[in-house]
């Protein structure tokens, strides 16, 4: 074989390893980023279905203080 031949297969591999490579990188980057993503997705989720409960406290809250509100009121008269 010439060595122009030789060049040319070695090249060749150099190239299929280093795109082979940074495939398999760039998909083990694109994992780790869709797992971060997931949970930051589960964490505010998990927001979302506290804040009713939350909302629901405040109400009755709201109307505790308001009838405590009225009582003092209606003493003070």
């Amino acid at each position: 074989m010439s060595n122009e031949i030789i060049v040319a297969l070695v090249s060749m591999a150099g190239t299929v390893l280093g795109s082979f490579g940074g495939i398999i990188t760039s998909s083990k980057l694109t994992t780790y980023r869709l797992e971060k993503l997931e949970q930051k997705v589960d964490r505010h989720n998990s927001f979302a279905e506290r804040m009713p409960v939350i909302e629901e406290k405040i109400k009755v809250l709201n109307h505790r203080v308001e009838d405590i509100e009225r009582e003092f009121y209606d003493e003070n008269k």
